[in-house]
């Protein structure tokens, strides 16, 4: 198979699995993994999530990093490359499309909301929440929103760092990057857990957890977790199958894989852990909902000793989670222009960045200047946000899934996933059949298409 002359690679696996960890570990494992098991019934959330990602997200994610070490090239052009080897239509490079557009609408809001993070890492390094009340907490976070002024500067300079890094290239940049931001998030993890352990109801928090109740396993829980699980992973935007591209050949997808997953998923494990012992501790509701880091824990940490220290900590650890997967989500766009239109790495991030950046002007307003202009009965902000998660990321997963199993050659499929027959039986079921119908489900659950969910 002819590949792209010039191409940068993995120095190894370890730097694959971490490079891909950083993207899947991100806001959804510090933020929402948390918020959603709180109002899906705690226990019950976590263990139809955990189940979900072990049929639907791990037999997913071999299938776009198997995509994209085949195709050795940006996710368009891969496609492209695929649909060729495989006499299919060319019609599948709107694949590489819809990801690489979904990554740049995602990070235009994200890095909105990662600004918040990093407005509030300086808040609690500077005491604000020092026996802060429920009203308090709430007017600051309602300030911050309404002044554009101050999420421009946040926003720009997120942005900033992502496209910094991107810059750099694969192993000086987004390897180098990766190895250095996540041992410290998982370092910063382990120190909040010891914290929570000294001062909060661990008992409490891993009973709510872990102690099953079945009960509360309903119908609207259960697609939760389904979504849940396929969104954490960075699936369905191309992100992961462009890191795919650049992993070595000798590397086993299966077992790198493997490694993404435990890691991801035990990060977002302890992060509930730590979060709903403080919450406990201080008589919070584990319920909060979207609100849960930048309303309710805030007067948690106000109250607790050594608050300022450890809001602190909490803050930039939410930061480097945002940071990784932010450099995942412009990849394959600057992969995409530096191949297609041979422009410089650094040429290429500047542009896509800026794209970004204006995007993330119109979403930042929609907070409070544009807060009346709505489209399609949505602000900005809630607009893309629905856009992407509720239908561009499921249909790109879906349409990865259905090329994978049903248009290449079993042969070529084979001959990357390395897999003995047993697994190979076991990963093309769940490719063909699980992940397309519960990826089916949670995308008309999303749309409210699925009548008394």
């Amino acid at each position: 198979m002819k590949e792209p002359a010039i191409r940068g690679h993995w120095s190894g696996r370890w730097a694959f699995v971490v490079a891909t960890a950083g993207s899947a570990v991100g806001l959804g494992n510090i933020w929402k993994f948390p918020y959603m098991a709180g109002t899906n019934g705690g226990s019950a959330f976590v263990l139809v999530y955990l189940l979900c990602v072990i049929a639907i997200g791990l037999p997913l994610m071999m299938t776009e990093i198997m995509l994209g070490r085949r195709a050795q090239r940006n996710p368009v052009d891969g496609m492209a490359h695929l649909s060729a080897e495989s006499h299919a239509s060319r019609l599948w490079m709107g694949v590489g499309y819809l990801g690489i557009a979904a990554g740049i609408l995602i990070l235009s809001f994200y890095s909105v909301v990662a600004g918040w993070v990093l407005d509030y890492t300086v808040r609690a390094a500077t005491n604000d929440f020092a026996a802060i009340t429920a009203t308090q907490a709430q007017a600051q976070f309602s300030a911050m929103i309404g002044n554009p002024q101050e999420l421009l500067l946040w926003h720009t300079i997120f942005l900033f760092l992502t496209m910094l890094v991107v810059a750099r290239g694969v192993t000086a940049g987004l390897e180098r990057a990766n190895k250095i931001m996540m041992p410290t998030l998982v370092t910063i993890l382990l120190i909040l857990l010891g914290y929570s352990l000294a001062v909060g109801e661990v008992s409490r928090s891993l009973a709510f957890m872990f102690r099953a109740d079945f009960s509360k396993i309903t119908p609207a829980a259960i697609l939760s977790a389904m979504g849940h699980a396929f969104f954490t992973l960075s699936l369905g935007m191309g992100a992961v199958m462009v890191y795919g591209s650049y992993l070595q050949r000798h590397i086993s997808i299966a077992r790198a894989t493997f490694y993404v997953v435990v890691a991801d998923t035990a990060i977002a494990l302890v992060a509930g852990i730590t979060i709903f012992a403080i919450g406990f501790a201080n008589q919070l509701e584990p319920a909060a909902g979207p609100g849960l880091i930048f309303q309710t824990l805030p007067i948690a940490f106000g109250h607790m000793p050594g608050g300022r220290v450890f809001a602190t900590l909490f803050f930039v650890l939410v930061g480097f989670a945002a940071w990784t997967s932010s450099i995942s989500l412009v990849e394959p766009a600057v992969a995409w222009l530096i191949e297609r239109r041979k422009l410089s790495r650094a040429r290429a991030a500047l542009i896509i960045g800026g794209l970004i950046w204006v995007i993330g002007i119109a979403v930042l307003l929609s907070f409070n200047v544009w807060s009346e202009v709505k489209l399609l009965g949505f602000n900005i902000f809630d607009l893309l946000d629905k856009l992407t998660t509720n239908i561009m990321l499921p249909l790109g997963g879906l349409l990865m899934a259905i090329f994978a199993v049903w248009v290449m050659r079993a042969a070529h499929v084979k001959e990357e996933l390395g897999l003995n027959e047993r697994h190979y039986r076991y990963w093309r079921f769940a490719t063909r059949f699980i992940a397309p119908a519960a990826i089916i489900l949670v995308f008309l659950n999303l749309l409210g298409w699925l009548p008394g969910v």
